[in-house]
């Protein structure tokens, strides 16, 4: 019986610890992102939009406030 139970317990601890793992990793490397102008106005092109200046200055300005976190909802 524990030749079942021991596997099947350490693949879904294995998952859990796995998601965890990488849900910290990518939070992680999402606050250590950093952009150049070049970047953002290829993306915003890639959506369909053209940036002027001072939009793309904006949109700089933007990604350098966001901090982890914001969205959420206060209680």
């Amino acid at each position: 019986m524990w030749e079942y139970i021991i596997p099947i317990l350490t693949l879904i601890i294995g998952l859990v610890g796995g998601f965890a793992i990488g849900v910290w990793y990518l939070k992680n490397q999402m606050t250590n992102m950093q952009m150049d102008e070049k970047q953002l106005q290829q993306i915003a092109r890639s959506m369909g939009m053209n940036l002027n200046q001072k939009q793309l200055n904006q949109m700089t300005r933007r990604m350098q406030n966001v901090k982890p976190g914001i969205g959420k909802k206060k209680k």
